[in-house]
């Protein structure tokens, strides 16, 4: 396989018609340029140049072989231009992975502004309902960046961007609304709004009642914890939510659990190593968690009733 170098050189010795005006060009000695032509020959198996009294003149093979050559040159360049530009942040691709939940409440506002700040770079987004898979999906490198709940196993290049509120949703009309806190111990034969098994957050809500000794009495279950806070809110029930599910006003009540419970917001990265993703991964921890909407936990709270449920 015929260098780069090798290539200038053909490429140089046909532009100039000269072994030593070539030479000159690439500021190599004449005898470095002529060895290279030499490999280069050997590789083709022909000549690339005709030697005459006064300099050189190319062969038919020789013409042919510059023009690629020029091309293959031009490539090169671009290999490094482009590496330079993904280094920089202004170019490349980088594929992101966002619980569900979190994408306008968190990401969209960093997108947003790599979107604007960095039209040459691709940016693939993909959705997930469940914090163990999308930790998968960076170990195996499909993903080069993940922001999500805290999985299973703890990947190996975390950084915490913050806690997310874990809350309870009711209706209106519900003894909750009019309670500052709910305990755990009060969803004791309610309704409740669970999810399906494929979404993270019905193992997160199987614990916390694991822990208080509570069992749930789910009446349906669905893969969306916004759909979770609408159908409780529409008096299908109770449920408990991540704050990032709100990320407009429901209809119901909006409650704190009693212990306060939160959840760590971690972004995952494949690569410390790669230039593009520390970049983005910087914005992230620079926008951070968002602080909660004025509304939340306070509306619909019942005039003077400020009693929790044991």
């Amino acid at each position: 396989m015929p260098t780069l170098r090798a290539l200038e050189c053909l490429v140089a010795l046909v532009d100039t018609g000269s072994v030593s005006a070539a030479a000159r060009a690439l500021h190599l000695s004449q005898p470095a340029l002529s060895h290279q032509i030499a490999a280069l020959e050997r590789e083709l198996g022909t000549p690339v140049v005709q030697r005459l009294s006064r300099g050189v003149r190319p062969t038919a093979a020789g013409q042919a072989a510059a023009a690629e050559a020029r091309v293959a040159l031009r490539s090169a360049e671009r290999v490094v231009e482009i590496g330079r530009r993904v280094g920089r942040g202004e170019a490349g691709r980088l594929r992101i992975a966002c619980a569900e939940t979190m994408i306008t409440w968190l990401l969209v506002p960093v997108l947003r502004r790599w979107r604007s700040r960095h039209p040459d770079v691709l940016l693939d987004l993909s959705e997930f309902n469940s914090a163990d898979r999308m930790a998968e999906s960076v170990a195996n490198g499909s993903i080069d960046l993940a922001v999500g709940p805290r999985p299973t196993v703890e990947p190996e290049h975390t950084t915490v961007l913050g806690q997310e509120d874990i809350l309870v949703v009711a209706p209106t009309t519900h003894r909750f609304a009019g309670q500052q806190t709910v305990s755990m111990r009060a969803f004791r034969g309610e309704p409740f709004v669970h999810y399906h098994p494929d979404n993270g957050m019905a193992v997160v809500v199987d614990r916390m009642a694991a822990r208080y000794d509570v069992v749930l009495e789910p009446v349906l279950r669905t893969l969306d914890p916004a759909t979770a806070a609408q159908l409780a809110a529409a008096g299908m029930g109770v449920t408990i939510v991540p704050a990032s599910a709100l990320s407009s006003r429901p209809a119901g009540a909006v409650r704190r659990l009693r212990p306060h419970e939160q959840r760590d917001v971690l972004a995952t990265i494949a690569s410390p190593d790669d230039t593009l993703v520390q970049r983005f991964l910087t914005d992230l921890v620079h926008r951070g968690v968002p602080a909660p909407p004025s509304w939340t936990y306070s509306q619909n709270l019942a005039s003077g009733s400020k009693n929790s449920n044991p």
